[in-house]
């Protein structure tokens, strides 16, 4: 994997530049669309393409390793050919799913003891063993094995995950180093930087995770609940002592105005269920603010669902034609409302490069985050 740093923004840590992967080129700040269980959900892989531009995807190792199975994604010749996807993909390393378990899971040194949320069998991620799935299910950036702390978090259970999270990276590595990747593309390994809310914390974990020197790093256990001024106090922590010429991918994280703030911060890769999942349920993204299409004030309005449609997909249908579909329990609400957040998402993280590549990111940033956390 190679990145390249093209332009840098001359009043905040915003970057943009390029991931070069042997499935594609990545255009950095870059949204990933999360495909949990190898697929968008409610959305076409040609959809994701030709309509969101989305230049790479998310798979999740958790949900993957229980169904279908990692001897199906090996029989298929890996993930990509199994959900005929020839552009990038990442792939988490299921911590976050066993954290979110709760009373199902057991932390250990060597590793997290969980209960299936299929069937309530028992399985175990070890470092070792998630670098193995990860190599069958073929993602072309995958991530260590890491222990996600709820929030809140006491200061002595944060700093001992922290350092298990270490500990276990290095397991990781090893394994990552021992092995070679199955399916004649080149695989990377990012890290991730753990720590809680607790400034020491995450300044020795960013420090930490550089001196390892992979490709690339990840900042998680953020958007767990705490305060958004938190969020962003940990995540200029992390990006002031990780490297300048790796990609900094921020995990699981977030609303609109979370994502601005965090380019801001010299942040370059995003992944969220909010554009999906929210869709879903009948709220919408749009330049000018957030829209609930349920509401009965849009029953009777005809016009596009963005004043500046033309910039998302699907736009050509009335917030009127929407909530019909929505409220009427249509597939196809879901289907265009999903459409519509993910490319929103799109076009934001696209017109932040832009910004970035004129030099105007700051003051765009301030005028977009007023708009896009208001209600319609």
């Amino acid at each position: 994997m190679n990145f390249l740093i093209i332009h840098q923004d001359k009043d905040t840590k915003a970057r943009s530049g390029k991931i070069t992967t042997d499935h594609g080129v990545i255009e950095t700040p870059v949204f990933m669309p999360v495909g949990t269980a190898g697929s968008v959900k409610a959305v076409h892989q040609k959809e994701l393409v030709e309509d969101v531009g989305a230049e790479i995807i998310l798979g999740n190792t958790y949900h993957l390793y229980l169904r279908p199975g990692t001897e199906i994604i090996r029989q298929a010749g890996g993930l990509h050919q199994f959900m005929n996807w020839d552009l990038p993909l990442l792939t988490d390393s299921g911590g976050y799913q066993v954290f979110s378990l709760a009373g199902n899971r057991k932390i250990t040194e060597e590793g997290a003891i969980f209960s299936s949320h299929i069937d309530g069998s028992k399985h175990t991620f070890t470092p070792e063993s998630v670098v193995d799935i990860q190599r069958l299910i073929g993602a072309d950036i995958t991530m260590a094995l890491d222990e996600c702390t709820p929030y809140p978090c006491e200061y002595q259970y944060a700093k001992s995950s922290m350092e298990l999270t270490h500990r276990w990276l290095e397991r990781g590595i090893r394994r990552f180093q021992e092995t070679s990747p199955l399916y004649n593309h080149q695989q990377d390994l990012f890290p991730i930087v753990q720590g809680s809310v607790y400034k020491d914390l995450r300044k020795q974990s960013a420090e930490v995770i550089s001196s390892h020197h992979l490709p690339g790093n990840a900042i998680g256990g953020l958007s767990v609940g705490e305060p958004p001024e938190k969020m962003y106090e940990m995540i200029e922590i992390a990006t002031d002592i990780l490297p300048l010429d790796k990609p900094r991918y921020l995990m699981g994280v977030g609303t609109p105005e979370n994502i601005l703030e965090a380019v801001s911060q010299g942040i370059d890769m995003f992944d969220c269920v909010i554009p999906t999942r929210n869709g879903r349920n009948g709220m919408l993204f749009t330049s000018e603010g957030i829209i609930n299409i349920k509401n009965k004030k849009w029953s009777d309005d005809f016009s596009m669902i963005d004043k500046n449609g033309t910039s998302f997909v699907d736009t050509q249908y009335s917030k009127a034609y929407l909530r019909h579909l929505v409220t009427s329990g249509e597939i196809l609400g879901a289907q265009i409302a999903t459409l519509h957040n993910l490319g929103f998402y799109m076009w934001l993280l696209k017109e932040s490069g832009k910004k970035i590549r004129e030099g105007a990111f700051g003051v765009w940033k301030k005028k977009m985050i007023k708009k896009l956390s208001g209600r319609i």
